[in-house]
């Protein structure tokens, strides 16, 4: 019987969880079998471990052992990668080529990303499983091979069949022995033990002294979710050994190096609530109320000039050029005006037609009384809306368009409004 401890040690495999030991029971066990395994698992978790152990286990550790990353190998290409190819089959076949395939005969071959792995070339791989025949990219010629398969893969699997990505028979064909490697997450302080032995594993590599978890530091990495597994340790604890000075390593040092996007951590924290953007609009009435408001200031604009040109020099009222600026002015804010707003900048000596609100009388003084008007955002949507209704002879599909809602909220606020 082998012992698991060995095998950690002969394969370098840190921890004592319970998911890692029974990973690698199951690979002993199916080891001595020719059977087809697929193990899947996070990125990052060590998953290309275990087809080793599997190999070197079996009656196949003398022969050959390969690992393929398939998603590592262009489409184009895949096939002759793994089946070989015939002369001249291809632009630049110069020659015959073997396979891994036929390379590994008697051997384990690793397919490391089965996910990624081509339609085209699933076809051909079950061929394999089953029969052990296949044939080189541009050859009828028939090829026996007596090879292990031991695929891995961080896709799930059967929402890729699902999703019409994936072979479902070639998934059973796998998966006739499943291995799942846990992340480091649930590995609990097996995370320790790995910080701690790559802390060593640098010290020597970079002739320095060998960085050490504080307390809380030890608390924050046993919370730390590790999205990227035992690869993000790794590169932590690298970057950690080079960069810092001090070989105490703190909460507040250790915070530095985690991704502040991925910092999900175990416990029940509170919620980062960001607050919603005053420029962002979630409905027709915001979007009414802040049209309003703009109305409102370029009225106030609009009173304030007038002003400033009858109190400055009054009898420039009289020129036909103010006439003119002040009917352009008027036709531009011709739709912003409410019939509410009185306007009371006109005397008498003003002939622009056809303006009602040059036409009152009034002064300055009715102006800033204008100012005092209700600013009641109900009383504004009412008028706007009895405005458009009147502008378009109670067509309340132009008027909801002149409005910039939709008809259905038009009749929904007519309604609310009582609007006749």
């Amino acid at each position: 019987m082998v012992n698991i401890q060995e095998v950690k040690q002969r394969f370098k495999l840190i921890g004592n969880s319970v998911g890692l030991n029974r990973a690698i029971e199951v690979a002993l066990q199916v080891a001595p079998t020719d059977l087809s395994v697929l193990i899947t698992g996070e990125s990052g978790t060590g998953k290309e471990s275990f087809p080793q152990i599997i190999h070197n286990y079996s009656h196949r550790k003398h022969g050959k052992y390969i690992a393929v990353n398939c998603g590592a190998i262009p489409d184009g290409t895949i096939d002759s990668e793994l089946f070989g190819h015939e002369k001249g089959s291809f632009t630049g076949a110069v020659n015959d080529r073997k396979g891994y395939f036929e390379e590994v005969n008697n051997g384990t071959i690793f397919l490391d990303e089965i996910g990624e792995l081509p339609l085209s070339t699933q076809v051909r791989l079950l061929r394999v499983l089953e029969t052990g025949e296949f044939m080189r990219v541009g050859s009828s010629k028939v090829y026996k091979t007596d090879v292990r398969v031991v695929a891995a893969t961080n896709v799930n699997l059967p929402q890729a069949i699902q999703d019409g990505k994936f072979r479902e028979d070639l998934f059973y064909r796998l998966n006739t022995v499943p291995i799942k490697v846990t992340p480091l997450r649930e590995r609990g302080d097996d995370v320790l033990m790995l910080f701690r032995k790559f802390a060593i594993d640098f010290a020597d590599k970079y002739n320095m002294p060998s960085i050490k978890l504080q307390s809380d530091a030890k608390d924050l990495m046993l919370k730390y979710d590790w999205p990227g597994n035992i690869r993000q340790l790794k590169n932590i604890a690298e970057q950690i050994s080079i960069i810092e000075s001090e070989r105490e390593v703190s909460v507040q040092t250790l915070l530095k190096y985690l991704p502040k996007d991925t910092q999900v951590l175990k416990s029940n924290l509170p919620a980062i609530y960001s607050g919603v953007d005053e420029k962002t609009f979630n409905s027709e009435r915001e979007i009414l109320y802040q049209i309003l408001f703009d109305m409102k200031n370029d009225m106030n604009d609009l009173k304030k000039l007038v002003h400033d040109i009858m109190d400055k020099n009054p009898s420039s009222l009289n020129t036909e050029e103010t006439k003119q600026f002040l009917n352009k002015l008027h036709n531009d804010q011709e739709m912003s005006l409410t019939p509410a707003v009185p306007a009371t900048i006109a005397t008498p000596r003003i002939e622009v037609e056809p303006k009602e609100y040059l036409h009152r009388a009034g002064d300055i003084e009715d102006t800033e009384e204008i100012v005092e008007e209700s600013l009641s955002l109900v009383d504004k949507e009412i008028e706007l809306i009895n405005k458009a209704l009147k502008k378009h002879s109670g067509k309340r599909k132009q008027a909801a368009q002149d409005l910039g809602i939709s008809e259905r909220t038009l009749y929904r606020k007519i309604k609310e409004y009582n609007i006749s």
